[in-house]
């Protein structure tokens, strides 16, 4: 049997960190819509290579809990997107099932995968089958199988291999909207990959598996209607609680069956005697009494919930100067394009942290960000709903009072901005906030970056100029000023009282004082705020009220 040092471990997961970087663009390809943003593939290797740059600053001759340490907090610090977020969580539990291990051995590796599905199976509000956790727990499976007939290491890490690829296939049995559309389960494949790197760097083999496998069908253009990975739909409880116990007495098991009993969602974890708690409840005031009972309370958020979509938007770059007065409450939000910037600065926003469709900032670029406020406590807005999980992991690590206005666009963090009251509480702006923003309807013109299919069946070209409301493409032309006229009407733009349109960088100040007019012509009633947003690869980016 081959025995591997530690340093051939390490090396393997830089390796597998490589390849899943080169193959990035292989696993976006598998995202149903067709807009030109940072996929699922872009934020896992995003993240895995924050592990591997964690790992490299270690010292020489590091220990195994040093290690496991570099590799969780590289992998939640770096965690980006809600893929991004799932894929920490893999890590973690992987590093936590092997504490106690001696050697890289069939029986350890095992303990390491059942851990690692326990975890992020937590971690993730509402799991769905068919997507990137099925494919982690049929790869437990096959790796408990390997720990009962005693397969050596290599034969196990072989087997976890194939059942991983195995498992993918199988995704659209189980998401129609994968079968629908010929593809596989994007984070998902991406694991495979990964697992699949590591396995072939650390036994030496040439090449991987992957490359015998189809995982996508040719020619066929997909129906785009809702997204492939939609595990983070909303509860069916008004009520997101999370707060932090220390206890000498609290049970884990016995609080996640309470917690069962008050709502969905519930996760209870850490260890004696620092726990994080999180359910979704109608009764916040009898989850808190129970835990009031085992012991002390501390950076409780309560506040309703909202919907939550998708899209993504360009480069991260990096924070803005702080405002150096103090006050009560201060403000975070993500943004691309420096006249959205600028826009939020305006509105009393201290940080604005570069980044959105292209680009989703870490869970440590928002934690970086909250640091720099000069206040009580933040808000973070997120304006992305595929870097609400980041905000809310970093708001879990700040170290004063922080919460999550869950926006998923510029201009509905605008609208949220106008109601802040900085004599109220936390708790107060945040419910208030995300009152102001629910009745924003947005729209964004781009251009599809391969053919596919609208949310009615008509057909999309590469280049078409497409409108997307609601995370439905709604429109389809051939200029951004057809589209935008179509999706006002999709709006109703009719009964509106105010239209927002945020300028692109590609779109001239001439271009877009004709279009002010067209809309004019034909919504002779409604009142129009145009400015420069300057965001890359959406022109025109939009809101009425």
């Amino acid at each position: 049997m081959s025995t591997y040092t530690t340093n051939d471990i390490l090396n393997a997961i830089a390796v597998a960190g490589r390849t899943l970087g080169e193959r990035k663009e292989e696993v976006n390809r598998l995202n149903v819509f067709p807009v030109p943003d940072g996929d699922t593939g872009t934020n896992m290797s995003l993240t895995v290579e924050s592990v591997v740059n964690n790992i490299a600053k270690l010292p020489i001759g590091a220990d195994g809990a040093a290690i496991r340490k570099a590799i969780t907090t590289g992998a939640l610090m770096g965690a980006r997107g809600n893929s991004g977020v799932i894929t920490s969580q893999i890590l973690r539990g992987l590093c936590e099932g092997s504490a106690n291990a001696d050697e890289l051995s069939t029986h350890y590796i095992a303990n390491a995968f059942e851990r690692a599905v326990e975890v992020a199976f937590q971690a993730v509000r509402k799991p769905v089958e068919g997507t990137i956790l099925t494919v982690l727990r049929d790869s437990a499976n096959a790796a408990v199988q390997a720990r009962k007939e005693r397969l050596s290491t290599e034969d196990a890490l072989d087997a976890i291999v194939k059942e991983a690829y195995a498992s993918v296939q199988r995704t659209p049995e189980f998401l129609p909207v994968l079968k629908e559309n010929g593809v596989v389960d994007a984070g998902g494949y991406g694991l495979a990959i990964l697992f699949d790197a590591f396995t072939s760097a650390l036994t030496g083999k040439e090449g991987t598996m992957v490359d015998e496998l189809a995982f996508a069908r040719a020619g066929m253009a997909p129906k785009v209607e809702i997204e492939q990975i939609n595990d983070w739909e909303g509860s069916q409880y008004r009520y997101c609680n999370e707060f932090l116990v220390d206890s000498e007495t609290l049970d884990p098991e016995a609080a996640l069956e309470f917690l069962a009993t008050m709502g969905d969602c519930e996760l209870c974890v850490g260890s004696t005697p620092k726990f994080k708690v999180h359910v979704h409840s109608n009764t916040p005031d009898k989850v808190l009494a129970y835990f009031l009972e085992l012991g002390q309370i501390s950076e409780v958020f309560i506040h309703n919930m909202q919907l939550q979509s998708e899209e993504r938007t360009e480069k991260l770059a990096s924070e803005q100067e702080v405002a150096t007065e103090h006050k009560a409450i201060g403000f975070v939000a993500v943004a691309a394009g420096e006249g959205n910037a600028n826009i939020l600065r305006s509105l009393g926003v201290d940080v604005v942290v570069s980044g959105g469709q292209t680009m989703n900032p870490s869970t440590k670029d928002l934690l970086d960000a909250v640091e720099k406020v000069n206040a009580d406590a933040v808000i973070i807005l997120p304006n992305n709903s595929n870097i609400i999980m980041a905000a809310q992991s970093a708001c879990g690590l700040a170290e004063i009072p922080c919460g999550v206005v869950p926006t998923k666009s510029v201009p509905q963090a605008f609208a949220a901005m106008f109601v802040v009251d900085q004599e109220a509480s936390l708790e107060e702006n945040i419910a208030e906030m995300i009152e102001a923003y629910a009745e924003v309807k947005t729209g964004e013109v781009t251009t599809a970056i391969k053919d596919s299919k609208d949310a009615h069946d008509n057909p999309i070209k590469n280049g078409d100029v497409i409108g997307i409301a609601d995370g439905s493409i709604e429109a389809v032309d051939s200029s951004v000023e057809a589209v935008v006229m179509k999706l006002l009407a999709y709006m109703e733009a009719e009964d509106a009282d105010t239209l927002t349109l945020l300028a692109g960088a590609d779109m001239s100040d001439e271009l877009v004082d004709a279009l002010v007019a067209q809309i004019e012509e034909v919504y002779s009633d409604i009142e129009i705020d145009a400015q420069r947003g300057e965001q890359p690869l959406y022109p025109i980016i939009m809101s009425v009220e």
